[in-house]
């Protein structure tokens, strides 16, 4: 049988600015033998720090000790990892040794005594050098990178030379990048080698599946795992992957490759779900716990761990819940019906199967939430409060209680069911379980410990927390979320109330979009939609659907642009400390080539990079122009984010003032001119203009 094989071009890429070297190598992979007609593993980077040593000197010396100590060190260790120091100063040297996951001890002790003697072949007499082999990875140097786990320096980029076919490359790049985001997510949370592989099924006769892998140093934190391989993928996928079927970026902290024939060895550790019409996953998706019988176990009814352990797949959603709903819902208003409704709302055609294991027991959530005690309360919005939960089992889950026999209530958890449901994404927020009984409508989420992020961002304490990569990595976050309900899910659907206190952090701050009680549903086909009822946040709400009830995805992005003002110069849009609005107040400084003095002064004390703050700023400014089409989809903001040499438009000045609306010969909603009015009133002491949330009175 013919061995599959990759065609990849290479690029050495010195740091994350994208500092390439000038020539670009052609390799040819066979699974992991490569041919000898093309230049195949390792691939070394050189003299990383600056001088040489001599034959037979003292740092030589040191060099060959800690070979000999890696060796051994690292085959020996369950986690295929080993670093240390030898010798003294000026002589002492640092090594670092990982190999894959997915070898064994032998293999790798093997990999990592030749890798010694291999660099310093290739950098002959070099006092640093970094070598990529398979399956190992060795760095040394005469100076201390062990403490820095964050620096990824000295990477390769690798990409196939041949390009998947025009009419399946979108849909291949989706899959791609859905598939190496969660082999990401879960190597960065198995907690001894930061290792895990992917597969994903594709419905193409070519390429029927995908394969991934990714890898951490294990000496990372789940954070730091996560942003890593996060960061190199978002970097360098736009420029070097798009419609390629293979790709992989070596470096020493994190390493990540995708490809279309199984390149690792063993069976994947994950499989998510492919597109509609793809071939079913041979084997359960995460090893789980096994399913627990019995009423016990924190109230599920005949209770499963694999709803609990992942998102929903994106083909199932809860007949049996919405159906509920939707009985309780049409029974309170004595109709039925089987069609959507032109608003773009779900209705039970969009329902699924029924998946009985999403039913909590009443009792149970009471017990949860000591009765929905105030103290256990982490918050309250239009429809109801969130209330922290501890099952009897020990796991924290964050329950919302919607607002008793409020028909709106029911609207929104029938949205909420049918979207959230079908949504599985590391940047929303992940539906746990639903309770339907007595007279509670109540929504069990996973619990995210830091909360909402405006709970943190406006707080003068709390906002400490978040430094600039936070910052940045929670803006990259929430903007993947985005564009995967824009353009990337089965469903297509705008949010419409994107917001801080929507974003919820977990305990690695890792951003996750929440509350879709005001989402819209989209036809796939369909670019924007109108109501007469205006539903939102008022701070946040694109112009053309404050005035005229319009909304599409670009009103996401307005409010995501909003948002990503905040971040950097920590205040809100609206706020009554300021005389304008915050998006005229940034106009200002930008225009006037000041905007330095408008951004977070905590970010710029703690040596935040000011041309990358500048860099945010255009983006949000891009984001929040007066007409729709002038502000980019959430895909090319993605790669505006990721990427430091695209040239970035000039925005024009943002027409869309707070100050201004009050001018009511133009032609606001009633709902807005309310809002407006109650912005201006004098009873509001203790209130915010950004908490100001507008709802629809009926139906959508």
């Amino acid at each position: 049988m013919a061995v599959p094989t990759t065609t990849l071009s290479h690029r050495r890429i010195s740091s994350y600015s994208l500092v390439a070297s000038t020539a670009a190598l052609l390799l040819v992979f066979h699974h992991h033998v490569p041919s000898t007609t093309a230049q195949p593993l390792p691939w070394q980077l050189c003299n990383d720090t600056s001088g040489n040593f001599t034959d037979k000197s003292a740092y030589q010396a040191n060099i060959n000790q800690l070979a000999t100590a890696l060796t051994n060190n690292a085959s020996s260790s369950p986690s295929l990892f080993a670093a240390g120091a030898a010798g003294s100063a000026p002589d002492v040297a640092y090594a670092l040794a990982l190999c894959r996951g997915d070898t064994n001890a032998s293999s790798c002790a093997r990999c990592v005594a030749a890798s010694f003697k291999t660099a310093q072949q290739l950098c002959a007499f070099k006092r640093g050098a970094t070598l990529y082999d398979d399956p190992c990875i060795l760095r040394y140097a005469d100076w201390d990178f062990l403490t820095n786990t964050t620096d990824n320096r000295g990477l390769y980029i690798a990409w196939s030379y041949d390009n998947v076919s025009a009419a399946v490359a979108p849909a291949f790049d989706a899959a791609s990048a859905r598939l190496v985001n969660a082999t990401s997510d879960y190597a960065a949370t198995d907690p001894v080698r930061r290792f895990g592989t992917g597969e994903e099924p594709f419905d193409d006769a070519k390429y029927p599946k995908i394969y991934s892998l990714a890898q951490c140093t294990p000496d990372m934190t789940v954070a730091d795992c996560r942003a890593c391989l996060g960061g190199v993928y978002r970097r360098f996928a736009p420029t070097y992957f798009g419609g390629k079927h293979g790709g992989r970026v070596f470096g020493v902290r994190c390493s990540l490759r995708f490809e279309t024939y199984h390149f690792f060895s063993g069976n994947p550790l994950l499989q998510i779900p492919g597109p509609p019409g793809a071939p079913p996953p041979a084997a359960p998706a995460v090893n789980m716990t096994p399913p627990a019988t019995g009423q016990g176990g924190g109230g599920h009814k005949n209770r499963t761990r694999l709803v609990l352990a992942i998102a929903l797949p994106l083909a199932a959603a809860t007949a049996i819940l919405a159906l509920a709903v939707a009985c309780l819902y049409y029974r309170s208003r004595r109709r039925t019906t089987a069609q959507r409704d032109s608003s773009g709302s779900p209705s039970p055609d969009d329902i699924d199967k029924s998946i009985d294991s999403l039913l909590f027991d009443l009792p149970a959530l009471r017990a949860a939430t000591n009765n929905f005690a105030e103290s256990n309360k982490l918050g309250e919005g239009g429809f109801g409060a969130v209330y922290k939960g501890i099952l009897s089992e020990g796991q924290q889950v964050a329950v919302k209680r919607l607002s008793l026999g409020s028909t709106q209530g029911l609207t929104e958890l029938k949205t909420e069911l049918v979207l959230v449901a079908r949504l599985q994404h590391k940047n929303l927020v992940r539906l746990i379980g639903v309770c339907l009984e007595e007279d509670e409508k109540l929504l069990v989420y996973e619990y995210m410990p830091n909360r909402s992020l405006d709970t943190i961002l406006f707080d003068s304490q709390k906002s400490k927390e978040l430094d600039w990569w936070k910052r940045l990595e929670i803006v990259s976050g929430v903007a993947r979320g985005l564009q995967y309900l824009h353009e990337e899910s089965q469903l297509k659907i705008v949010h419409r109330d994107l917001k801080p206190s929507n974003v919820l952090l977990d305990s690695a701050y890792t951003p996750k979009i929440s509350d879709f009680g005001l989402a819209k549903l989209f036809h796939m086909d369909q670019s924007q939609g109108a109501t007469s009822h205006i539903a939102g946040t008022y701070g946040y709400m694109a112009p053309e659907y404050a005035m005229h009830g319009q909304y599409s995805v670009k009103s996401d992005v307005f409010s995501f642009g909003v948002l990503i003002l905040e971040m950097v110069t920590g205040r809100k849009n609206s706020n009554s400390d300021q005389s304008v609005d915050l998006l005229s107040l940034v106009w200002e400084h930008w225009s006037s080539g000041t905007i330095q003095e408008l951004l977070d002064p905590f970010l710029m004390s703690h040596r935040a990079p000011p041309d990358q703050m500048a860099k945010l700023v255009n983006i949000g400014l891009l984001c929040v122009q007066d007409s729709p089409a002038d502000r980019p989809l959430m895909s090319s903001v993605n790669v505006m984010l990721s990427s430091d040499t695209i040239s970035l438009q000039a925005p024009s000045r943002p027409t869309f003032c707070i100050q201004e609306t009050e001018d009511h010969s133009r032609p606001y909603s009633d709902a807005y001119k309310r809002a407006l009015k109650l912005q201006s009133s004098t009873d509001r002491a203790a209130m915010s203009p950004n908490e100001v949330t507008l709802t629809e009175l009926e139906p959508r």
